[in-house]
């Protein structure tokens, strides 16, 4: 899988991603937490998918809005994003990354 040539977090609004195929793909912070790779995010999904009802868990680390406090380059081939709900184990292969683009809303997409 091809790397980013690019990325771009604004921290209030989402990730940015620009392709060496031209084509630039904006994941917002809600969107990309909600979709985290991590472990513990699947299994929820998994819960969510069986059971509508299923109570999501407080975040104990976060008074407002969701953020993303940081990213870091994970070797060739992931980013990991920081949240401000606390958040931090889910890694963002850039596989992982180009198969979001299809789950994305329609209107989230800077294309």
């Amino acid at each position: 899988m091809d790397r980013p040539v690019n990325l771009d977090l604004d921290r209030q609004r989402g990730l940015t991603v620009e392709w060496p195929d031209g084509s630039t793909q904006f994941f917002p912070v809600a969107f990309l937490r909600r979709m985290s790779p991590s472990a513990e995010t699947r299994e929820l999904r998994k819960q969510m998918e069986a059971n509508p009802l299923t109570v999501l868990p407080a975040s104990a680390h976060s008074s407002g809005p969701l953020t993303a406090e940081g990213a870091e380059l994970v070797g060739n081939y992931a980013v990991r994003i920081r949240f401000s709900d606390g958040h931090d184990t889910g890694i963002y292969s850039w596989r992982y990354l180009r198969e979001l683009e299809q789950q994305l809303p329609t209107q989230s997409s800077e294309n």
